[in-house]
């Protein structure tokens, strides 16, 4: 992912402030629960278990009820959430995964889908699924080679994924099934240029679709640019939405392609040099795709929206001391939330109240809906360590706002309630 800033110096000031009268020092009992004295906010330590984490924040991780709650454990499988006691059991023994988008949840039905790896070669693995009422697991297909899944159609029908063609090293570590590459002494491979480095690489991908009754594979797409972060809409079961990667100035990120192929649509064409668009994803009604904009990058940031039924776009402006890696949207549209980062006085999580600017008789046709956020600060993340994303995420009746952080010292899942 894109970081925007790069400022250790003032990250390492900020932790000496300190969070709530908390007990820090027993990093082997971090408290239930607490009031963030900063935010008036109630913040929840959800898991018990040290190493257990939330899902990124675009994966769809509830149940069709909204009742429940996919994570991930320590031993890298998955445990379920009851959101109404906020206790968590284990669901399936790890490891499980091998990359994004690994662990969905069915929008239809109370089954989680995940990839494994074949043990002894990375190259190889399968799709599988299990019921998260009765734990009963399935396996669904054997994946082509260096291939994983990412996203779950709305109707479970179809998964998608991705694969590599061939043997080019990939150097981002980042596609399912792969080893990622040891940065050596003499070169260490950084983000930036692990991103560049794949980027240039231009390796062959297929995006293909998997059919979940009968596991049979079936191509989409071909490209050489660099494919990842496929995300079905959670409402049209043949569209789907795919980015280009690499660093956000450097490519035509978004785009939108049916399950056959057809209308591959780039929705975020550039009008300024510099800028960069990411980190997008879905409404919950699959109205509307939101996604984090800079014009160009650094200066001036807004949360903008794409309509794929009509082509309206929205952009709502957020300062600079709001930077978040990641925002989201609550399910009735009210709200949204913004998981901070090391920009300058942004080390929190964020609840922004969005309002749009009333027009008065503007002149021209198709015109972007222009708005702001109004942000309100939930919980103090001084004490978090911004190289683990927290990743937020509404739950569906509103009530929490969802994320995972290191705070403590290991990372759990936590939920901080929305109103005070």
């Amino acid at each position: 992912m894109l970081k925007r800033y790069s400022i250790r110096a003032f990250c390492g000031a900020m932790a000496l402030c300190l969070l709530p009268d908390l007990s820090f020092a027993d990093a082997k009992s971090p408290p239930k629960s607490w009031i963030d004295p900063d935010t008036g906010h109630r913040v929840i330590r959800v898991t018990d278990e040290p190493g257990s984490a939330s899902l990124y924040f675009n994966i769809h991780a509830y149940t069709p009820d909204g009742k429940q709650m996919i994570y991930t454990t320590a031993d890298r499988g998955i445990g379920v959430i009851n959101l109404s006691t906020f206790t968590a059991k284990p669901l399936v023994k790890g490891p499980v995964g091998g990359g994004p988008g690994a662990v969905v949840v069915g929008h239809k039905t109370a089954t989680v889908y995940y990839f494994k790896g074949l043990k002894g070669d990375s190259h190889y693995g399968s799709l599988w699924a299990a019921n998260i009422e009765t734990g009963e697991q399935r396996k669904i297909a054997d994946l082509p080679r260096r291939a994983g899944i990412f996203s779950i159609n709305a109707d479970e029908t179809l998964g998608a994924g991705s694969y590599i063609v061939g043997d080019g090293e990939d150097y981002n570590g980042r596609q399912a099934g792969q080893v990622a590459p040891h940065p050596t002494a003499e070169e260490p491979l950084d983000k930036k240029t692990k991103m560049s480095r794949r980027l240039a690489a231009r390796l062959p991908m297929v995006i293909f679709t998997v059919d979940l009754h009968t596991g049979q594979i079936k191509p989409v797409f071909a490209s050489t640019d660099w494919i990842d972060h496929l995300q079905f809409s959670p409402t049209d079961p043949t569209l789907l939405m795919y980015a280009h990667q690499g660093e956000w100035q450097q490519v035509e990120k978004l785009w939108t392609i049916r399950t056959d192929g057809s209308e591959n649509k780039h929705i975020d064409p550039r009008i300024m040099k510099m800028e960069g668009s990411g980190h997008q994803w879905w409404d919950h009604d699959g109205k509307n795709i939101w996604y984090d904009l800079h014009i160009p990058l650094g200066m001036i940031s807004f949360v903008a929206s794409y309509n794929v039924e009509n082509g309206d776009r929205t952009w709502f402006h957020y300062a600079p001391e709001e930077s978040s890696i990641h925002f989201n949207r609550s399910v009735d549209g009210s709200l949204f939330a913004g998981d901070g980062s090391d920009a300058p006085g942004a080390r929190w999580l964020y609840l922004f109240h969005p309002e749009l600017v009333k027009d008065d008789r503007s002149l021209g046709e198709h015109l972007i809906q222009p708005g702001k956020f109004r942000a309100e600060r939930l919980v103090n993340m001084s004490k978090h360590n911004y190289h683990l994303e927290p990743n937020v995420n509404f739950t569906p009746d509103g009530k929490y706002v969802i994320f995972r952080s290191n705070m403590f010292g290991p990372t759990y899942v936590f939920a901080v309630e929305v109103s005070k």
